[in-house]
């Protein structure tokens, strides 16, 4: 790892250097300057420090023979061999990385009584599932999960591992990189790749203000966690060719000290990743009580009210309502928005929705850029009308409908 070496003796003014770090890294111990856990190893000691004063020592990069790991592999994300969504999305993105390098795509299932339960992952074009069924697998627990993750890795050598931005996924990705000793994105929501198989990964990061590009040039294989709703399940091909590999792995690895003695099923609720439509509320309402007409409006149309940044620093909307890089993303049918000005960060959120449409009043906002359907006007006044003019169209369907029985 690499550090910044510290050469007392070059030292003479120990306040003015302790000033130096924009970071208050920089601590005085017995007399002698030391660099405590604050330190971003932005390296301003080593150019605004007394000359000698500051070293930063790097570590000799060992090269990998990246010809050794071959294949983008997507962890199948299941509840007993109900297969999550986020699962078909990351194959769609594994198949797009895979075509530009000419590797193979890979799924690793790991679980009790899956093995006929592989046939939708063959379905999308995916070229060999790796399962590892096993009733010590039953339920998920970290350390035998991990295990076998691990135990597949170390054999097939994938280059590229996929897993869902979930709370399974965030639980095992990081165990995995850390005992292969290699980087992990979280949260990736632009993924490429090169042609010497290095993976290109965008986040948001600094609350969504900067976009971070991270790459992992010189460890083997690369991990990142992809959030539902970001990339599109692929088309299923008519005819599939792959193969389902059944693993073996040593029972003693499969050992946990975790014992699972209940489980209950939680109610499902419809998050707003999950709606066909969304209706999103932003600081444009004067008070919290006006949300109100949104909420009527969302309930109208069955869909689910969510909102911006700015509305759940005010504690207006659940925070699991969020939309943008900080918050959710979302690929509804419809989506409205009202008053939103349409910073990058919540367009980046549900710019894949089918149609848009978004009230403002200023003509110029940002979010007409991608809106489907443009009402400028006030929101006071163009939201109650959409409110009526529904209430008007359900009561004549009513009536249709009554007249028609009749």
């Amino acid at each position: 790892m690499a550090k910044i070496i510290v050469n007392q003796s070059k030292i003479n003014n120990i306040e003015e250097v302790l000033g130096i770090c924009p970071f208050g890294a920089l601590e005085e111990v017995d007399g002698k300057v030391e660099i405590n856990a604050a330190c971003k190893m932005c390296k301003m000691c080593v150019k605004k420090g007394p000359e000698g004063a500051f070293e930063f020592e790097e570590d000799e990069v060992i090269a990998i023979n990246k010809d050794e790991w071959r294949g983008v592999t997507v962890y199948v994300e299941h509840s007993d061999g109900e297969i999550h969504p986020v699962t078909y999305e990351l194959i769609g993105k594994a198949k797009e990385l895979a075509s530009k390098i000419n590797h193979p795509v890979y799924c690793v299932f790991v679980g009790n009584n899956i093995k006929n339960k592989c046939k939708p992952l063959l379905s999308y074009g995916v070229d060999e599932v790796f399962v590892y069924d096993d009733e010590e697998l039953d339920k998920f627990r970290i350390e035998p999960y991990a295990a076998a993750v691990e135990d597949y890795i170390s054999k097939i050598k994938p280059t590229i591992m996929l897993f869902g931005g979930t709370t399974i996924g965030r639980s095992l990705a990081p165990r995995l990189a850390a005992r292969f000793r290699t980087g992990l994105t979280a949260d990736c929501t632009i993924l490429d790749i090169q042609e010497n198989t290095d993976l290109d990964q965008i986040r948001p990061a600094f609350g969504g203000n900067i976009m971070a590009h991270i790459n992992t040039p010189n460890h083997r294989p690369q991990f990142a966690t992809v959030r539902y709703k970001i990339f599109s399940a692929p088309q299923k091909v008519e005819n599939p060719t792959g193969k389902v590999t059944l693993c073996e792995i040593e029972k003693d690895k499969l050992q946990s000290k975790i014992k699972v003695l209940q489980t209950k099923i939680k109610n499902k609720v419809v998050g707003i990743e999950d709606a066909e439509v969304v209706v999103v509320v932003s600081r444009a309402f004067k008070k919290q009580e006006d949300i109100k007409m949104a909420e009527k409006l969302a309930e109208l149309l069955g869909g689910q009210l969510a909102g911006t940044r700015p509305t759940i620093e005010a504690s207006w909307i659940d925070p699991r309502r969020q939309i943008g890089l900080s918050g959710r993303t979302v690929k509804p049918k419809l989506i409205i928005t009202c008053g939103v000005s349409g910073a990058v960060q919540f367009v980046a959120g549900m710019k894949g929705s089918d149609y848009i449409v978004a009230i403002n009043q200023d003509e110029n906002a940002p979010i007409f850029d991608v809106a489907h359907l443009a009402l400028i006007g006030d929101i006071y006044e163009i939201i109650p009308m959409l409110i009526e003019n529904i209430e008007n169209m359900k009561k004549n369907q009513k009536a249709e409908a009554e007249f028609a029985l009749s």
